[in-house]
């Protein structure tokens, strides 16, 4: 169609790039370090059922949509959303979509940068021998020491917040494919050698029939909320980060099929990371659902004991690294390419960007030790930022896409630039987009904010 815009930002190079770009947004701390003690706190097998569902329901359906919206504007998720409003014949407020958006990868980056430095200091910790032989009183000493000295936390959010500026400050082509070119494949390489190695384990079948073996007597409604939930934020969906990588999607590729690979290798780096993950569990005597701790606080005991155990836990710190790198490169890049589209040369807005984010950086580092008592809403700084993103921002912003893009966008223009003409394909997206997906994403946002739920 002719009133297609273009991209000042550039294109990725071919299809395969976008998806390693968007996996590696989608593919992060959530995929390593939530997905397998959320498994492990809500039965196994069965939740895992609910959250594939979850995936193919709420998931997909939104990340086509979103892809849909970057590609259609070409721009920031602000500008882009503005011109889409006009193109759709509604009313310019819209583009609070965009901006709501980028405001949660900015806030999300903050945060999510202090605990990759986490990951960051772990590699080293690991590899110095810190956790050999080590008693769990002896680990959770280390790591409380760590949150409690706000300048190694400072040191090791500045360094990966470097490590993402560095990036990004060199543009589609020459900065975020070649990153992702070279880091998704070493991390899902990284991510076999751990399986491989949990398969020499004597509790490797055990740790499958946990994941695999459903037990629906486990699974409740507390866990149905959680796994909708997880499927929704696993893919980096709502924050602006898939939006503007849509900009940048070249006109010919599927949007479907690709939102459909980026999903499977999402959904497979979570289950490989519970393959690798469990056994080393179950073989120690350590307990699945340990809750947030099972990374940073029950697997260092882990590999502490076993042999290889220093190879394996400096490679397994590395891995989660990675994934934390490939994610905050996309939670920033939309606010980047916002001030590009202001004037700014790519250079002062990666480092603008990176600097306002590492500064509002400081005050999660402050909230686990000097400010720990000083609460907003009963929450640190920290919990503060982490509910109204998670809870409030991404699950609204998914939302309003789904309503805008479903009831809003002239069908012509969805056709089109999803380009699955008038077959079944399209059929479904537009069925669930327009009722399935935001009933979906309601039960998620009134779960997440207590109005329901286990009390």
């Amino acid at each position: 169609m002719s009133n297609k815009a273009t991209s000042i930002h550039g294109l990725w190079t071919s299809r395969w790039a976008f998806i390693l770009a968007a996996t590696g947004s989608a593919v992060g701390l959530g995929n390593i370090w939530k997905f397998p003690y959320i498994t492990g706190e809500n039965g196994g097998g069965a939740f895992v059922l609910v959250y594939l569902a979850c995936i193919v329901i709420i998931g997909i359906p939104i990340m086509m949509t979103e892809v849909l919206l970057g590609r259609r504007g070409r721009s920031t998720p602000i500008n882009a959303m503005k011109r889409l409003a006009v193109e759709a014949g509604a009313h310019k407020a819209w583009q609070i979509i965009g901006w709501s958006g980028m405001l949660a990868g900015f806030l999300i980056l903050s945060f999510y940068s202090v605990i990759a430095g986490w990951a960051l200091s772990y590699i080293l910790a690991t590899v110095s021998g810190t956790f050999a032989d080590a008693s769990p009183e002896v680990v959770g000493e280390h790591f409380g020491a760590l949150l409690g000295s706000p300048g190694s936390l400072l040191f090791w959010h500045t360094l990966f917040m470097v490590m993402t500026i560095v990036v990004v400050l060199r543009g589609v082509e020459h900065g975020l494919e070649k990153a992702v070119r070279f880091l998704m494949p070493t991390l899902f390489i990284l991510l076999l050698v751990m399986v491989g190695y949990s398969m020499s384990m004597g509790e490797f079948m055990r740790g499958v029939e946990f994941l695999f073996k459903p037990d629906f007597d486990k699974i409740t409604q507390e866990g149905i909320l959680i796994a909708m939930g997880h499927a929704f934020f696993t893919l980096s969906l709502g924050m602006g980060a898939i939006m503007i990588y849509g900009a940048y999607l070249p006109e010919n590729t599927s949007i479907a099929k690709t939102s459909i690979v980026i999903a499977g290798a999402d959904t497979l780096v979570a289950l490989l990371a519970g393959l690798a993950i469990f056994p080393i569990v179950f073989s120690n005597g350590l307990e699945p659902g340990a809750g947030p701790g099972l990374i940073f606080q029950t697997l260092p005991i882990a590999f502490g004991q076993m042999p290889g155990g220093l190879f394996f836990g400096t490679l397994f710190f590395i891995l989660l690294s990675f994934a934390a790198w490939t994610s905050a490169i996309s939670l920033i890049e939309p606010a980047v390419t916002w001030l590009v589209e202001r004037g700014f040369t790519r250079m002062k807005a990666s480092v603008l960007a990176g600097a306002i984010t590492w500064v509002f950086g400081i005050g999660t580092i402050l909230s686990f030790n000097l400010m720990s008592d000083v609460k907003i809403f009963d929450k640190t700084f920290f919990d503060l930022l982490d509910y109204l993103t998670a809870n409030i921002m991404l699950p609204l912003g998914g939302f309003a896409m789904a309503i805008f893009a479903a009831w809003l966008m002239p069908r012509i223009v969805t056709k089109d630039e999803l380009g699955m003409g008038d077959g079944p394909g399209y059929a479904i997206w537009s069925f669930l987009v327009k009722y399935i997906t935001p009933i979906g994403v309601i039960f998620v946002f009134l779960y997440a904010i207590g109005l329901i739920g286990e009390k």
